[in-house]
């Protein structure tokens, strides 16, 4: 299972402009002791986070949105190269679209396909 999740808040400049409603993803993968929410930073820095199930509800009340996904996510998703948050996401699910490029199209994709 993966967790995707989607906020409104960011501090970089070009979401701020170019994303209306989402303007951050970031993945989160259940472990056995909670979960680790891979939080992209900068291109080749992605940081790990140990979050527990209390803090999912945290940011559900900040305003965080979450879609649950049946895939596992890839191995090594810490060392990915990917260039926005976005590209990590698509690379933990395994999504080849290259139209998705924002926040908003991402989770309008996802909502598309929830089972």
């Amino acid at each position: 299972m993966v967790i995707i999740g989607f906020s409104g808040k960011t501090s970089k400049i070009l979401p701020r402009i170019f994303c209306r409603r989402f303007r951050h993803v970031a993945v989160i993968v259940p472990t056995a002791s909670g979960f680790i929410m891979y939080q992209f930073m900068r291109r080749a820095h992605i940081a790990k986070i140990a979050l527990h199930a209390r803090d999912i509800g945290i940011l559900k009340r900040h305003g965080w949105v979450f879609i649950e996904l049946p895939n596992t996510a890839p191995m090594g998703l810490e060392y990915n190269r990917a260039f926005t948050c976005v590209q990590l996401a698509k690379y933990s699910i395994s999504m080849q679209k290259i139209s998705i490029q924002t926040p908003n199209a991402l989770y309008k994709r996802l909502q598309a396909l929830e089972f």
